[in-house]
């Protein structure tokens, strides 16, 4: 079950280190858990960054409309099986951060998860942030045309502004990036 995300939404950032001869089965496991977490109420997605050819590290950023909604998935007994099941198949325990709201897009330079080049970020953002900043003002100016302190100048820009991140943040960007990952990633 998904729902409408919020200011409090939740990602889930679980790193594995899969056995090289276990990558088949740990690829079999990665569905049926991507599966179990989707039937979780607040669920809003999963995204996966798997390891080049020769390569063991796969990050899994699970995504939940509150704080309440990921834990009540990530202490479950479905989870917990499910991770008994694939330890053998790792190399070492696995990895949890939990980030809230926006943290998740801004990651820290240090880490070592494998980050889509500048070009397609830049591209991907202005294709997203381009088309909002000529629509949201058209919805905004029949509020500005019936409150015209509304529309005075820093004011205007910033009701604007702050509607564009909050949907590039909390609506647009999330699906895109989905849409996209497979060519991000490439």
């Amino acid at each position: 079950m998904t729902e409408t995300p919020s200011g409090d939404s939740v990602t889930i950032r679980i790193q594995h280190r899969v056995r090289p001869e276990a990558r088949a089965h740990y690829e079999g496991w990665l569905r049926r858990i991507i599966d179990v977490a989707g039937r979780y109420c607040g669920h809003q997605g999963v995204h996966v960054l798997r390891p080049p050819a020769d390569g063991c590290d796969y990050e899994i950023a699970v995504r939940f409309a509150s704080e309440e909604q990921a834990e009540r998935w990530r202490h479950s007994d479905e989870r917990r099986r499910l991770l008994d099941e694939i330890l053998p198949s790792l190399q070492r325990k696995e990895t949890i951060e939990i980030h809230s709201g926006i943290d998740y897009w801004f990651t820290p330079s240090t880490s070592t998860a494998k980050q889509p080049v500048r070009w397609k970020q830049w591209l991907v953002t202005t294709a997203v942030i381009w088309p909002l900043t000529m629509l949201v003002p058209l919805f905004w100016q029949p509020l500005f045309a019936v409150q015209p302190a509304l529309a005075t100048w820093g004011v205007r820009q910033g009701l604007i502004a702050a509607t564009v991140v909050a949907l590039v943040i909390y609506v647009v960007m999330p699906r895109v990036v989905r849409l996209v990952s497979r060519w991000m990633f490439e």
